[in-house]
């Protein structure tokens, strides 16, 4: 793709202010009904077929694009046998686009490149800890910030998407062909996409850009690009002593404990004092380009890199009464939450509640571990090491097993091409005043791997909505609005310079 048109040709004022008035008459009251919509990832809900709520939000969100009548357009409900639905949505290139001149989608796809954006439409689980008039299936209005969960992580891509392209329509923009990829799954690793992306290539065509707006941001103060993603494995970790619960007092001190085993297999992998993975091959080596950026961030961001958190007590201050992350220093923080491999356990099974806690030896503990991997490290062969890890040798012979696993390789952008750089630079300049500024996410998402595999030579905007505080997958997840104003400002923008 060529830069052809430069976004200082648009009226970036007027499409600021188009977007802003559709945020404020449709987009929150769209996203409010959304919210009020347990569409759980089916890791969450495995009979999400028959609850039927991920089936309503598709609905919903069909019904909405088809109902904005955007010239060219065409969207679909896409099933394939036994998975998740999709939606896809194609606008054909407008008159006067530099590389799609072509009066169908099927004559452009053949012709020229394409713009693809994404995003998905179920959640995660309601998680607990949330403010007494908060609530995930509750959606609050409150300050610029739309409260619940999935409005943020993503339900809003879909009509950000949307609204960008109708502000060009209104500015009669030219713009290559762009199609949009909805999924349904991606809160569970979305396994369901690649046989839609397999499906769907013919239709997807010749993708020159995509835009992924499932990702997060610095600050609310500019535009943010994603420029690196890391990956994950996870699997339950499962420890079994005893057939049965007995009683402690008789069994202590001769029966192990399936806890102390289980924590034992942990020390294999981590350093319990300083949270470091120990085998080497879950590491990587940052590259000078990530590296250098990561210095920049961390002269934009400082302190608020780790002051953001909802830290237990105090301020990060340092004083001997503060909560304190594994690192003060700003570009060791970006580096620790995005290219160094960190374990967490997000459950656990086999352990009473307190209140019903007897003084019983349990017979099995268990734990769902998430592994996060540098970009650069491969998933399946980091599940396959992790399994090996800790199944082989187990102490006192006890029946371990490590199942469930799965895995998904992280991401490490393709170099910015000289005419997206300057786009997403003017951009973020008018839409917010400030330069682009560029952040690795701890987090991970799958479909960036895939299609940088299948489109090797794409540019990759990467950006979202979840800033400082966001906390999404956590008790109070809000979208702020005021910034998602200004992102679809700045997609649009962006798309029109792809023309």
């Amino acid at each position: 793709m060529n830069a052809s048109v430069p976004t200082s040709v648009l009226n970036a004022t007027h499409i600021l202010s188009q977007v802003s008035a559709a945020w404020d008459n449709d987009l929150v009251r769209q996203l409010s009904d959304y919210i009020a919509i347990p569409a759980k990832s089916p890791m969450f809900d495995p009979d999400w077929a028959q609850h039927g709520f991920i089936d309503t939000v598709v609905r919903n969100a069909y019904d909405w694009v088809l109902a904005q009548k955007v010239a060219g357009l065409q969207v679909e409900i896409i099933r394939l046998p036994g998975r998740t639905p999709v939606l896809l949505i194609e606008v054909a290139a407008s008159q006067g686009a530099a590389q799609n001149r072509a009066s169908s989608p099927e004559e452009t796809r053949a012709t020229g490149q394409t713009v693809m954006f994404y995003g998905h439409l179920d959640k995660q689980p309601e998680f607990t800890g949330w403010r007494s008039d908060l609530g995930p299936w509750k959606p609050v209005y409150e300050d610029g910030k739309l409260y619940g969960r999935g409005g943020a992580d993503d339900g809003y891509a879909v009509y950000a998407a949307i609204t960008a392209i109708q502000a060009l329509h209104s500015q009669q923009a030219a713009h290559p062909r762009i199609v949009g990829l909805i999924e349904t799954c991606e809160e569970s690793g979305s396994y369901d996409l690649l046989p839609y992306i397999d499906a769907l290539k013919p239709r997807l065509g010749d993708v020159g850009l995509v835009m992924c707006l499932d990702s997060g941001a610095g600050n609310y103060d500019q535009l943010w690009l994603t420029n690196s993603l890391r990956g994950m494995a996870s699997g339950v970790l499962k420890v079994e002593v005893l057939t049965e619960g007995v009683h402690s007092g008789d069994a202590s001190g001769l029966v192990p404990s399936s806890f102390r085993i289980l924590r034992h297999l942990l020390d294999r992998l981590e350093d319990s004092t300083t949270g470091r993975l120990l085998p080497e091959q879950f590491h990587c080596l940052v590259p000078p380009e990530r590296m250098a950026q990561a210095q920049l961030t961390a002269d934009i961001l400082g302190a608020e890199i780790y002051k953001r958190f909802p830290w237990a007590h105090a301020d990060c201050s340092g004083s001997s009464q503060s909560m304190l992350p594994t690192t003060t220093d700003p570009l060791q923080a970006l580096l620790n939450r995005t290219w160094m491999p960190t374990l967490s356990v997000t459950g656990a099974e086999g352990l009473p509640d307190l209140q019903n806690a007897g003084n019983v030896l349990r017979p099995y503990t268990a734990f769902k571990l998430s592994l996060r991997l540098p970009p650069l490290v491969d998933a399946a062969q980091a599940v396959a090491d992790l399994k090996t890890l800790l199944e082989d040798n187990a102490p006192y012979q006890a029946k371990v097993t490590f199942d469930r696993a799965a895995g998904a390789t992280g991401w490490n952008a393709p170099s910015s091409a000289p005419w997206f750089e300057q786009a997403v630079n003017a951009a973020s300049q008018s839409c917010f005043g400030a330069p682009c500024g560029y952040i690795g996410q701890g987090g991970t998402i799958p479909l960036m791997n895939m299609l940088s595999t299948g489109f090797p030579k794409a540019q990759m905007m990467v950006c979202g909505v979840l800033g400082p505080k966001s906390n999404a997958h956590g008790p109070n997840e809000f979208l702020h609005v005021p910034y998602a104003k200004k992102l679809t400002a700045a997609v649009a923008q962006v798309i029109a310079a792809a023309a």
